[in-house]
């Protein structure tokens, strides 16, 4: 009988965050391959552009003049998903036709005045600043009655449904838990309740001691591609020390945290030399007035580019229907984002 391989075999792997279970099948990136492989230039952008909205000093649609912005600019978004106002409802009652309002806001937030920058090509120290806006906002949102969870992310790439290219992420602020972090949170705690320890600290150290799928690490944080990562090149970044949300780093940590997010960014540029395009987004402790020690900080990135700049890995088929399945082992690509340079293609090709 063969030996099992979980770079070769096929095989399932538990998240624990979410309680759900993804397939794994290493063996299908042998198969051949007929589609486009060719590396796209990236498109020259002006450092400010008349037409953008997002831009220092532009006029957004509504008509609203954006200010000559320096660094991180943040403003309610002008096309929101959420609204602030509280609304009468009466539910039908129905245990099968069940809904509720739901309140919120959403916020925009432009990283940069440079138009033709991205977080891989800019500044540690610009970057810090950027996650120091992020923590006003969640002490601003969170400090609302109404909210209970601020959701802090960004879509990076076209392809991602981000319709400017403008450095840029947005804010959801809501009076319900999304259901991602809902079942992140039960998971959490349930484990928390049973262990008395953070399910995440737990998890980091054993890929501490394992250093298989570590991609790069600093004093204080640790970029690892999950055991049970989804997407091809899927990352995340895990706070070594233990706390609930980003109010809680000290200054070092705040300056550690964008450090890292520089280091996976340029990697991922790096990784087919080309703006690579990613969702990514914070999980962190709800703003609902409660106290969570379960809740452990930490950031996701989840890029759909699989074999090259334009070959996209999508959820079709058994996917949609059965659970979620990866061609590429989380060692396997843990190991080329890991030899990949720490320096940006661009600044090396210059």
């Amino acid at each position: 009988m063969t030996a099992f391989n979980n770079n070769e075999h096929p095989h399932r792997r538990y998240n624990p965050l979410l309680d759900e279970w993804i397939l794994v099948s290493p063996h299908r990136a042998k198969r051949p391959w007929q589609g486009q492989n060719e590396k796209i230039t990236d498109e020259h952008r002006p450092e400010h552009d008349d037409n953008c909205y997002l831009c220092a000093g532009n006029v957004r649609a509504n008509g609203i003049k954006n200010d000559e912005y320096t660094n991180c600019y943040v403003f309610e978004n002008d096309f929101s998903a959420l609204l602030k106002e509280e609304v009468n409802y009466t539910n039908t009652k129905h245990s099968l036709f069940q809904s509720k309002p739901e309140r919120g806001m959403n916020k925009v937030i432009c990283f940069s005045p440079k138009h033709n920058l991205t977080l891989p090509e800019m500044e540690v120290e610009d970057i810090e600043k950027v996650v120091q806006t992020w923590a006003s906002q969640y002490i601003e949102l969170g400090n609302q009655d109404f909210i209970n969870y601020v959701q802090i992310f960004e879509n990076k790439g076209s392809i991602m449904g981000c319709s400017n290219p403008h450095p840029h992420g947005q804010i959801w602020a809501q009076s319900s838990l999304p259901t991602q972090v809902e079942k992140t949170q039960k998971s959490l705690q349930n484990y928390y309740e049973k262990n008395k320890t953070s399910l995440l600290k737990d998890y980091l150290d054993e890929e501490i001691k394992q250093q298989e799928r570590i991609v790069m690490e600093n004093d204080h944080f640790v970029v690892l591609v999950p055991f049970w990562a989804i997407w091809p090149y899927e990352t995340m970044i895990i706070s070594k020390r233990h706390f609930g949300n980003i109010i809680a780093m000290n200054k070092e940590e705040t300056t550690a945290f964008a450090d890292i997010i520089k280091g996976i960014t340029v990697k991922y540029d790096n990784l087919f030399e080309t703006s690579f395009p990613y969702s990514s987004g914070i999980h962190q402790a709800p703003t609902d007035r409660v106290s969570h020690p379960e809740w452990h900080f930490h950031m996701h990135f989840y890029p759909p580019l699989l074999r090259s700049a334009t070959v996209k890995k999508f959820m079709v088929g058994y996917e949609m229907l059965g659970e979620a399945q990866r061609d590429i082992s989380p060692e396997q690509s843990a190991k080329i984002l890991r030899d990949l340079p720490n320096i940006h293609y661009k600044t090396k090709t210059n």
